[in-house]
């Protein structure tokens, strides 16, 4: 990783996972195989930043906890990439296997249980077809019509333009939220708090 970490892909361990060598990865890594319009992919970066935001419309008391296990749903594509839900299917249990021994490591990394509850996961997953069907209309040529099949209606209420960022912002984004929802969690303190004493 470009933090200097060596993360052991078979075995990994909490402690060689950082956020920033995550939000690096997964600024560039695109959506849809890169297959969508405009001068930018849409990253797994951005994508995870508006799944949290969705999560939170649906329900708006969700956890500060459970926001940030939204925004990290994707996070081990930062190692594994971004493969279609199908090819994933056709690959089998021991690759969803090695996902999940990735995100176990990387829950417990940042505070969260290894395991996220079925609600939260079920509303997670929710949020992300509802991205999907964004992404679908908007970037990917799909027409209205075939995305609601595939992917079912947005929640009532929650409209987005997806205009993709380059990779250093969507980057910049994620990292951003990242420590708003961690620090909302009380899973770190503010910067520079611990010199705070003053």
């Amino acid at each position: 990783m470009l933090s200097g970490r060596r993360l052991d892909l078979l075995d990994p361990s909490p402690m060689d996972i950082e956020i920033e060598d995550i939000a690096h990865g997964l600024a560039r890594v695109a959506r849809w195989n890169g297959q969508t319009t405009g001068e930018h992919g849409f990253s797994v970066a951005q994508h995870s930043v508006v799944v949290e935001e969705i999560a939170a419309h649906i329900k708006p008391d969700l956890e500060p906890k459970w926001r940030l296990a939204a925004l990290l749903h994707d996070a081990s594509e930062y190692v594994i990439g971004d493969m279609i839900s199908p090819f994933k299917a056709a690959l089998g249990v021991s690759y969803k296997d090695f996902e999940a021994r990735l995100e176990d490591a990387i829950h417990i990394r940042f505070g969260l249980p290894p395991k996220t509850p079925p609600a939260v996961k079920k509303l997670i997953k929710s949020a992300d077809r509802a991205c999907a069907f964004f992404e679908a209309t908007q970037l990917a040529g799909f027409e209205h019509a075939e995305s609601l099949a595939i992917f079912g209606a947005p929640p009532a209420g929650y409209d987005l333009k997806i205009l993709p960022l380059p990779p250093f912002e969507a980057q910049a984004r994620y990292v951003q939220r990242f420590h708003v929802l961690s620090r909302a969690a009380g899973f770190e303190s503010a910067p520079g708090a611990a010199f705070e004493t003053e």
